[in-house]
């Protein structure tokens, strides 16, 4: 079927030879825009990119001048991650000006990280966390048959994703109701980030699996365009059988360009201006004007956006943002590194096992056995499949192991919150989950990966310890904590982005109780600026404010504390409370009663760490006279977005600026 236009009359049907053409333009512009916006994933967009041009471009029912059409194919995008393919195909369609892809991954922008339906016409649901978009498309699918439509379902997934059990719950599902107007289209392209699926976590004799399951198997050549036409069309018009067709299309990942085929390394990064010339040219493709034309309008636009976040910034009389000045400079460096430094360092108990979920070198997991490959053995792939990850954690610590579990936060705390909730903590196992990249700091890849929420899930949940450290040197010294200090449920999160160092190896630290940071005078190196003291270990100094912070935010409410003191004289104890279960309860009542304004500050939900600072205060009988005044600072029940991570501190109100300007109001000044 050809695209649509308003009328509903044909507006172009492709030949063969013109989708071979257009699939390879679209593979330039797909890097263009990557390239624009300096990340990405290059490998699968370009892998899945002819089979992309033949659904949009020749085969599905579709109208872009009428994107919500009734009688319109459905197209779901469960591998979210290749976002820019689907971005590319719609503007080849005419959903948009392909120009607009210049504005990928950009704040503010409808071509997010991810895709999210209710931003962008032609997207038919929000995608990012593998092995949901197969059930989406069982429930379109459903609703077709209980309405009496002939509209046909496309679910395009991956390969990788098949190590999800959500996954082939959809697919016995599908098979069992009969779903004959459901199409899987499988990219299956034999990679995934930690390596070949073979060896991370076979998924084969899929072939087989799928027609054990009661489901018609086509395959084909993901390559092969006219094949391609020909399996689709077959499958799309389908009539005489009442089965869900799986089309298994065998593809190679960074298809076109050489130095991306079948490279690990290209899962999730961009061309840079060398790269990009060099696969144009390999693409034989005249697209270098148009690729300098869409980067000078992306920096234009960006300019524009800090600009404007900048304007809506608090003002003070100088200019305290990180490094702006010779004096208080902060060496940045990701918290995630402490947690592999920490893995490296102890990770000779042999008790110490860990578990990686396919994204072992982005958290830094990996640092486990890289330098140490007698480890190799204690290092268990599970692949994408955290549900899997937790309850077989469950299982090593049941056993007398230590079992480290890792994976990014928006799965670590809530894919598996029904693992974490009866197999580890109703069991009261020793069992250490991590959740890597928390908070909005995760940049470019949008919502779906940004952890907003783990605070309330994990405090929630009995018998669970759970720390947020500050830097990359308290996740180091948190992570030895939590593998031999508690014995227990246990929860680590930390972020991504590199952010300041505000402790030292000196710095005191003991699970369970906060830190004291005070400042004392402007130093060269920011951290020198403050005095830290154990919260048991802290007089009264009398000061007029409290901000309770922890992770990586502490650092925004450290530079608070010292525009304050600068700026208004203002004295502020800052309290780091790296572990938020349990709350240590006695620096929180102190504060409450010695300093009397308190402002909680978190890059989280708002009231993941406020609302149980004023459960305490509320219920502690000896403050009941005090004139206590709170407010807390974080994000305003919503999702993050795509952006670049220190726009999105700013643009959630999350900067020291803007806690600043709160203190200033809650002190009446």
């Amino acid at each position: 079927m050809p695209i649509y236009d308003q009328s509903k009359h044909v507006q172009n049907d492709y030949s063969i030879e013109e989708l071979i053409q257009s699939a390879n333009e679209m593979r330039g512009l797909n890097e263009i825009a990557l390239y624009a916006a300096g990340s990405g994933h290059s490998g699968g967009t370009l892998g899945v990119m002819d089979i992309s041009a033949v659904l949009y471009l020749k085969i599905a029912r579709h109208c872009p001048s009428e994107p919500s059409w009734p009688d319109r194919d459905r197209i779901i995008w469960s591998a979210g991650h290749k976002a820019p393919a689907l971005y590319t195909s719609l503007a080849y369609a005419g959903y948009f000006p392909k120009e607009q892809l210049a504005r990928l991954r950009m704040l503010g922008s409808p071509l997010q990280g991810h895709p999210h339906w209710r931003d962008l016409p032609g997207v038919e649901m929000s995608a990012g966390s593998l092995g949901q978009g197969l059930s989406v498309g069982v429930g379109m699918a459903l609703a077709a048959k209980l309405d009496n439509k002939d509209h046909r379902v496309f679910v395009i997934s991956s390969d990788g994703e098949h190590q999800e059990g959500s996954h082939w719950e959809a697919v016995m599902s599908a098979a069992h109701h009969k779903l004959s107007n459901l199409i899987q289209i499988i990219d299956k392209n034999e990679l995934q980030i930690d390596g070949p699926i073979s060896e991370v976590m076979q998924i084969d004799p899929l072939i087989e699996k799928y027609r054990s399951f009661g489901w018609e198997v086509i395959s084909v050549d993901g390559h092969n365009i006219a094949s391609l036409v020909e399996k689709l069309d077959i499958a799309r018009n389908q009539t005489d059988s009442d089965q869900p067709i799986a089309l298994i299309c065998h593809t190679i990942k960074g298809r076109g360009v050489s130095f991306m085929e079948n490279a690990l390394g290209w899962h999730g990064k961009a061309p840079n201006e060398t790269e990009l010339l060099a696969l144009l040219e390999e693409l034989n493709l005249d697209m270098a004007p148009l690729a300098r034309s869409m980067k000078e309008e992306r920096q234009s636009l960006e300019a524009e956006i800090d600009n404007k976040l900048k304007s809506e910034t608090p003002k003070f009389s100088s200019n305290y943002w990180w490094n702006q000045s010779e004096q208080m400079q902060a060496k940045m460096e990701s918290t995630k590194l402490g947690f592999g430094r920490a893995l490296e360092k102890y990770g000779d108990d042999e008790r110490i096992v860990c578990i990686g979920a396919d994204i072992s070198d982005s958290i830094s997991i990996s640092s486990f056995y890289k330098n140490h490959p007698e480890r190799k053995d204690r290092f268990i792939s599970i692949g994408i499949a955290e549900q899997n990850g937790t309850t077989v954690a469950t299982g090593l610590a049941r056993e007398g192991k230590i079992p480290v579990f890792g994976t990014y936060g928006v799965f670590a705390s809530a894919r598996n919150l029904d693992q974490l909730r009866v197999s580890v903590c109703y069991a009261n196992l020793n069992v250490l989950v991590v959740g890597a990249h928390g908070g909005v700091s995760v940049g470019p890849d949008g919502a779906t990966h940004q952890e907003l929420e783990s605070f309330f899930q994990i405090t929630g949940l009995p018998n669970m310890h759970f720390g947020c450290p500050s830097d990359s040197i308290e996740t180091e010294k948190m992570t030895h904590a939590l593998l031999f200090d508690i014995v227990g449920p246990k929860y680590l999160r930390f972020a991504r982005e590199a952010t300041p160092i505000v402790s030292s190896e000196n710095s005191p630290f003991e699970f369970g109780v906060a830190n004291i940071y005070r400042f004392r005078n402007s130093s060269d190196n920011f951290k020198d600026a403050f005095e830290i003291k154990l919260s048991s270990e802290y007089d009264n100094e009398n000061e007029q404010l409290t901000i309770i912070s922890c992770g990586p935010e502490l650092a925004e409410a450290l530079r608070a504390a010292y525009i304050l003191k600068i700026e208004k004289g203002i004295e502020t104890r800052v309290i780091n409370m790296h572990t938020l279960k349990p709350l240590d309860r006695q620096a929180i009542i102190r504060a409450a009663g010695e300093t009397i304004n308190i402002i909680t500050a978190e890059e989280h939900q708002v009231g993941g760490l406020g609302n149980q600072v004023a459960g305490i205060i509320a219920t502690e009988r000896r403050l009941d006279k005090s004139e206590i005044k709170l407010d807390m600072i974080g994000v305003e029940d919503r999702f993050g977005e795509s952006g670049k991570p220190w726009q999105l501190i700013r643009h959630f109100g999350l900067s020291a600026e803007h806690i600043a300007a709160r203190a200033i109001r809650l002190l009446d000044l």
